[in-house]
């Protein structure tokens, strides 16, 4: 039997490369965009709803009418996941406003996927991160790259899509300043949600499905 952290780590894989299919754009966040119909633009380029599940869920569905950067992709891949996991129900009870902004991470159970720490091995459903530190200065967007790891050395990356390690680095070289050695490299550090956090949610929610304070008057009968 899987158990909840693995079950969410299939379901992170499985966003991202939902994600990547979608045809979501990249770009820069003052040319950031979102559906209206469900989310609002902010004016730093960021998007935020208070319709859960449905707002979610449209990014995947109508993709083309999406832009942005890469963190704020990595934060759409761990909503998606968590409501595969929760359900729509306890999502929207879980999540009742989102805001979407690079790492402008304002909801307390989802802030730790913003901080990177150092790991013995990069997992399957982490946030990694390919540094690229001698890009060139007029392209400050290609400074590093956030990627979901995959598996068999796969990684989603949004404006770069689905590829292996070595291809991500070449992709970040070509960025470079001129006659700089210094290439891009995969860093020994993962961002993770707080999987203990997350399931006690989950866990709670059941208990209070079907704990009552008081017996009903049948319960009498």
């Amino acid at each position: 039997m899987f158990t909840f952290e693995q079950n969410l780590r299939r379901e992170i894989c499985n966003a991202a490369l939902a994600l990547h299919k979608s045809g979501m754009s990249f770009a820069t966040f003052d040319k950031s965009k979102c559906n209206s119909d469900f989310w609002t633009r902010t004016s730093n380029g960021g998007w935020r709803t208070a319709g859960g599940a449905a707002a979610i869920r449209d990014i995947f569905d109508n993709g083309y009418k999406y832009a942005t950067e890469c963190a704020t992709a990595m934060m759409i891949v761990y909503y998606k996941a968590i409501l595969e996991v929760y359900g729509e129900e306890l999502f929207n009870k879980t999540f009742t406003s989102i805001y979407l902004m690079g790492w402008d991470v304002r909801d307390p159970l989802l802030m730790k996927v913003a901080t990177m720490n150092n790991v013995d091995k990069l997992l399957a459903g982490d946030r990694g991160y390919f540094a690229n530190p001698d890009h060139s200065a007029d392209l400050p967007q290609w400074q590093g790259e956030n990627v979901i790891v995959l598996e068999d050395d796969l990684y989603y990356g949004h404006g770069i899509g689905v590829e292996n390690s070595k291809n991500i680095i070449n992709s970040l070289n070509s960025k470079r300043k001129i006659g700089n050695p210094q290439s891009a490299y995969l860093m020994n550090k993962a961002g993770r949600p707080d999987f203990t956090k997350l399931e006690r949610v989950m866990s709670a929610d059941k208990v209070m499905t079907i704990w009552r304070a008081f017996p009903t008057e049948k319960m009498f009968v």
